[in-house]
């Protein structure tokens, strides 16, 4: 519970343009200092090592908070599919399905639009033209 407060609230400040600034600001002063040490070894390590400690957690605290809003995106479309009467309760369920299930489903809700055609102004016109999906 607490790692999860605790990267959310990393989250909302690495992706901040506060942030960003400031490690443009750091990266900028580290390549100034390059002539003072004379390019050396010690001052590529410290900007190697540094970028690589940052993004080795950053994927996690990524990947912590992409699971936390793909699970409240599920449960927002879970609770739609429930209040509406015409939905398929069994479409709450998808997570149990494999691979093959999943793409047998898929393959139903293609055949299911086929037929349906959308115009530029987003509206539906139910012609019986198959859409050429190679085009523009």
């Amino acid at each position: 519970m607490k790692f999860a407060k605790i990267s959310q609230k990393l989250a909302l400040w690495a992706g901040s343009p506060k942030t960003f600034m400031g490690a443009l600001i750091l990266i900028g002063l580290w390549g100034l200092s390059g002539p003072i040490f004379d390019y050396n070894d010690t001052w590529q390590l410290i900007i190697n090592t540094s970028t690589t400690i940052i993004t080795f957690l950053m994927v996690f605290l990524i990947q912590n908070t992409q699971n936390r809003d793909t699970d409240i995106l599920h449960l927002k479309i879970d609770e739609l599919l429930r209040v509406n009467k015409e939905a398929r309760n069994a479409m709450l369920g998808l997570e149990l399905l494999d691979l093959k299930q999943l793409e047998a489903l898929r393959k139903h809700y293609r055949a299911m639009g086929e037929n349906e055609v959308f115009e530029l102004e987003g509206l539906v016109s139910n012609r019986k033209q198959k859409p050429k999906w190679d085009e523009c």
